[in-house]
Order: structure tokens, then C-alpha cells, then sequence
């Protein structure tokens, strides 16, 4: 073992002078706006190669292309939930209902619901039963949200 008053870097025949004194975080932030320079110069991405491998160039979208967009997201399925209220309880009430228990909710038999698609309210409405089939229900929109 190396006498512990000897610098190690003298052991290996260096000293502090040899080392050069730059800022990592300096040297990081220099090699990110190259990279960053490089990435400007070539452009947006695009995904389409040529058979050579290299970019093709961009065009624009035909009408048909759009409508096709269209159609496609036009098809995207949503979740359409209709909130006739909530109700808040201690966990001991929670805990003690059973079969037949009766939740009192934060509305009362015709108020507005709300209408929620993914998670955000988008109108309120009332509930109804179908003209075609009174075993089920459905929602009259009465007002839309503003945005």
C-alpha cells in the first residue's frame, strides 16, 4: 500500500496541471447545442425514406389524405359517462352497508346531470326514458359547456 502522504497522482507520474480544469456541466450544456445545431439543420423528421435512405421530401396533404385523417379520427372512441350525483361518507358507513342500504347522493330526482366524455364534463341534460324502449334509459342534452 502507498504511503499515505503521497498524492496518487504523482504515482502515476502526474500532477494536477495535467488535468484539464473544464466544467462538466460547461462541456454538457456545449455538446447539447451541437447536437441541438445539427438537428436544426436537417430539418423537421419525417418518417418516409427514400429507397437511397434519405429523407423524403415533404409534401403537401391531398384532400384525400385529410378526409382519410378525418375518417380516422372520427372513429376514435370515447367514454360517455352521465353523473346523476356523488355522496360522501365515512369509511365506517361504507363499511356497514349492506344489500338494500341507501346511498343519499348530492342531487335530488330531476336535476341536471352532468355529461362527462374521458373525465371532462361537456354538457348538462336530464334523464329519460326511451320513446322506443321504456326499460331503458337516456339523457336529453339541455346545455352544452362553454370553452
Amino acid at each position: 500500500m502507498s504511503d499515505p502522504a503521497t498524492n496518487p497522482l504523482e504515482e502515476l507520474g502526474l500532477s494536477l496541471d495535467d488535468i484539464p480544469q473544464t466544467d462538466p456541466l460547461d462541456e454538457a450544456l456545449a455538446e447539447l447545442q451541437g447536437v441541438m445545431d445539427k438537428d436544426h439543420a436537417l430539418g423537421p423528421f419525417d418518417d418516409e425514406m427514400m429507397e437511397d435512405g434519405e429523407p423524403e421530401t415533404a409534401t403537401a396533404a391531398t384532400p384525400a389524405a385529410e378526409s382519410n385523417l378525418q375518417k380516422l379520427v372520427m372513429s376514435i372512441p370515447v367514454q360517455m359517462d352521465v353523473v346523476i350525483g356523488s355522496a360522501e361518507m365515512p369509511v365506517s358507513d361504507l363499511i356497514g352497508m349492506e344489500a338494500g342500504s341507501v346511498v343519499m347522493l348530492n342531487r335530488k330526482i330531476g336535476e341536471p346531470v352532468d355529461i362527462c366524455v374521458n373525465g371532462t364534463k361537456i354538457a348538462t341534460g336530464e334523464i329519460q326514458s326511451l320513446d322506443d324502449d321504456p326499460s331503458r334509459l337516456g339523457v336529453r342534452i339541455t346545455a352544452l359547456e362553454k370553452s
